[in-house]
């Protein structure tokens, strides 16, 4: 069977990767920029250059259902693939296991979270509320929090590194790719891209924002801005994911740290605003108040994003749209969190 797959951020990528595992799938994918191989995806406002690949399951206010369940199903499923897409590929992908620290301060109520610390407790999840006290004993460099939620199974993922070792994956496994091309429609049993036609059995359409323009699904881009900065000296070695007000501290090694991100909506008709300079100050106001530390860093670079948010419908959308051509797009903020979930869906519908 021939699968075509339109769009190669960490969506696309981890599409092919888990469907080269099908000896009968022939595989192509068609992404319009260049190998994300070759060039540097932040350097392209693309939702996978613009992720933190901040992992948040236990520690998502999702009690259950079928969000939770693609949350911790990527979670694990990142556990098993890191050490098995580097032995294969021989590529390093920086993967954080400390978990996530959620912040909490003085006028934060606490009810939900003392609930949803017993709700994990009964799906056998560890999820711990620290007081204030031990919240300084163990990261005496921030401030104003007056608790913490604190979820050691959670992780954090390097999104560009994980996407350029799951091509280099299923390239091993015989995926074809295509870059520098676009796909524009489905053809009975071919594939229309801008360079030609492809012989395929199955469309499976993961381009994120570009999605509405081959789907007609009315997928809309979400704007977000982030830093890198390095500090004069580490706040620690082996922290977590620190987060607070919705404002991520992603700790990289070496002193250096990714703060993020904004959320900037688009205009009504879709129209895509220029970022907002007051809204990323305010981002890197508020993780200086928690993280005073922050304010001697230096820039080493910013960057934004587009991510592809449906308008008026759950994210992501996963479905058929025709009978040979499946959607999974629109996965907003999550994308490389439900990617393997949304891998696993898409390979189920087409072998069903």
């Amino acid at each position: 069977m021939k699968v075509t797959i339109a769009g190669c951020g960490v969506v696309g990528a981890t599409i092919a990767y888990e469907l080269s595992q099908v000896p009968e799938f022939e595989i192509t994918v068609v992404e319009a920029q260049l190998s994300p191989i070759q060039a540097d995806l932040r350097e392209c406002p693309s939702s996978t250059g613009a992720a933190l690949g901040v992992l948040m399951g236990a520690i998502s206010q999702k009690e259950k259902g079928r969000n939770l369940r693609m949350r911790l199903f990527g979670i694990q499923y990142y556990n098993q693939l890191v050490p098995e897409l580097e032995a294969l590929t021989g590529r390093s992908i920086p993967f954080n296991r400390q978990g996530i620290l959620m912040l909490k301060f003085p006028t934060d109520d606490l009810t939900v979270w003392h609930r949803l610390v017993e709700v994990r407790q009964q799906q056998d999840l560890p999820l711990e509320l620290w007081d204030r006290e031990q919240l300084k004993s163990e990261f005496p460099f921030l401030e104003q929090a007056s608790a913490a939620i604190y979820s050691p199974s959670d992780r954090q993922i390097n999104p560009v590194a994980l996407t350029q070792a799951l091509i280099e994956g299923a390239k091993v496994r015989g995926v074809r790719f295509e870059f520098g091309a676009k796909v524009l429609e489905m053809q009975g049993n071919q594939v229309q891209t801008s360079k030609g036609l492809i012989d395929s059995d199955y469309l499976v359409i993961a381009a994120g924002i570009g999605s509405k323009e081959i789907s007609a699904i009315d997928i809309r881009p979400v704007l977000g801005q982030a830093i890198h900065l390095k500090l004069p000296k580490s706040l620690g070695n082996h922290l977590p994911v620190i987060t607070g007000d919705d404002v991520h501290l992603v700790p990289l090694g070496n002193a250096e740290y990714w703060v993020g991100a904004t959320v900037e909506f688009p205009t009504e008709v879709g129209e895509v605003l220029p970022p907002d300079r007051a809204m990323f100050d305010a981002v890197m106001k508020r993780a200086i108040e928690f993280c005073p530390s922050l304010e001697a860093g230096e820039v080493m670079r910013s960057w934004f994003g587009l991510r592809p948010r449906p308008q008026g419908r759950p994210a992501p959308v996963i479905e058929a749209i025709q009978p040979n051509v499946l959607l999974a797009s629109g996965h907003y903020r999550n994308g490389v969190l439900l990617a393997p979930a949304t891998a696993n869906e898409v390979k189920k519908m087409i072998l069903n």
